[in-house]
This record gives structure tokens, C-alpha cells and sequence, in this order.
């Protein structure tokens, strides 16, 4: 994964979201696990939180630390607290590589009592008449996976990784029940934007550049012939649990 066009391309969280976050929970120190490039962090920086970043990929956690972000380099189930304790876990685009039953389990560890565990997501829809263009372009290099912002595939998305956050969370018995917090918002897009974004999706970070090429090349021409930009519909969806007192 190219850590600087990841953070260079992704969309930041909704600020209602992390303000939300943030008036929810007992205090301002923040878990981020699976931090990634700091995108959230920053943005719980930002709104007055002390943020500590866990990530497994040393690419990713290099590229956050230039921004002044402490980060452990460790993958979470494994990562070590050494007592200390957080008003806040969070993890955003990251808790579907977390084990849910451990993860769920390790945040509790590391929670103060009232403190809270909120995992978020972001999914997106193409419009329809681009979403049209370019599934046959995705079609030819993964037949098999739903292409990422077709018309029918974000609430799916989105509810399926919930449903597993939600279940381990139950089952690891020290949270109260969790919600589902939902924020709809939309971002425009240029051509050029677009095609920077599209080699961090998930089904294209696989491919080779020989088969991604034709990808960009393809949307590209699809863009171009809707004016060259685009609206993107975008649902960022938490699922969120205050940490059961000990």
C-alpha cells in the first residue's frame, strides 16, 4: 500500500461523528487502533484529544508519526498496554481486521469504566449512470466481488461488518448494548482525483499494474463522459458501546 497516496486520497470521518465520540466518552485519551496514516487520529487531535495510535504496517505508522502522532507498531490482539487505560477505543476502516470477540475483549482492558469502543466505516455509491459505465471494467479483473461503490452494494457492505462488530461486542460481555450510529454526506470528485483514490480500494490494491492500468484508463473515460467530475454518496456508520463498569 502507497501510505502517501492512501492519506493523500482517502476522506477524512464526519466531524459530527468524532465530536460525538468525543462528548460520549469520560475523558479526552483516545486508542486508535489499525491508525493507518493518522486520518482519524488527527482529527480526534483535533478536537482536543491525546491520541495513541496502534498500526501493524510500519509504512503506515511512519508516514503518521511525521505528523507528530505517537504510534506502536504492533497488530492490536497482540499489542501490550503496560496498564495503561483510555477513555475512548476507536478504529475507523480498520476493526474488520481485528478479531471482533478479541478486539471487542482487549478494548475492554484498556477502558476505563464509562469508557467507550466505536468502530466506523465509511461506504460509498458511485451514480448510477457511472456505476452503469464502469462495472464491466470490473467485471474482467474480479468477475467474483462486487466492485466498491455500486448502486446496490454500500448498505450490504456496511451491515455486514457491523453485524460482526456487534456480535463480538456482545459476546465479550463487558460492554452495554452497542448502537449503530449513522452520518449521510456526499463529496464531488474530478477525474484526475478519482483515479488517485482508486488504486487504495481494496479489490485493486491486489492487482498488478499491467491490470490496473486498463481499470484507470476505463473509469477514467467514464468520468470524462459525465463532464468530468462526479457527486460520490458516501454513509459512515459507527458501532459504538460504553465499556460496562469493572
Amino acid at each position: 500500500m502507497d501510505a502517501a497516496r492512501y492519506d493523500r486520497t482517502r476522506p477524512d470521518y464526519p466531524a459530527a461523528m468524532v465530536r460525538r465520540i468525543v462528548e460520549a466518552s469520560p475523558g479526552p485519551l483516545v486508542l486508535d487502533v489499525g491508525c493507518g496514516t493518522g486520518t482519524a487520529a488527527r482529527q480526534f487531535r483535533a478536537a482536543g484529544c491525546t491520541v495513541l495510535g496502534v498500526e501493524p504496517d510500519p509504512r503506515m505508522a511512519e508516514f503518521a508519526r511525521r505528523d507528530g502522532l505517537a504510534v506502536e507498531e504492533a497488530v492490536f490482539e497482540a499489542w501490550e498496554p503496560a496498564g495503561r487505560e483510555f477513555d475512548a477505543v476507536v478504529a475507523g476502516t480498520a476493526w474488520h481486521w481485528v478479531d471482533p470477540v478479541a478486539g471487542a475483549a482487549k478494548a475492554a482492558r484498556v477502558l476505563r469504566p464509562g469508557g467507550r469502543l466505536a468502530v466506523f466505516w465509511h461506504a460509498f455509491a458511485l451514480p448510477a449512470q457511472l456505476a452503469q459505465a464502469v462495472s464491466p471494467i470490473y467485471r474482467k479483473v474480479a468477475p467474483d466481488l462486487p466492485f466498491p461503490g455500486s448502486a446496490a452494494q454500500p448498505q450490504q457492505h456496511y451491515q455486514a461488518l457491523c453485524t460482526k462488530a456487534v456480535d463480538g461486542i456482545n459476546q465479550s460481555g463487558a460492554f452495554d448494548p452497542p448502537e449503530q450510529w449513522q452520518f449521510d454526506w456526499e463529496r464531488r470528485y474530478t477525474r484526475d482525483e478519482w483515479l488517485d483514490q482508486l488504486p487504495t480500494h481494496g479489490v485493486l490494491t491486489r492487482l498488478p499494474a499491467e491490470q490496473l492500468a486498463p481499470v484507470l484508463d476505463g473509469v477514467g473515460t467514464a468520468i470524462d463522459e459525465l463532464g468530468g467530475s462526479f457527486t460520490a454518496t458516501y454513509t459512515t456508520v459507527a458501532v459504538t458501546a460504553a465499556h460496562r463498569a469493572r
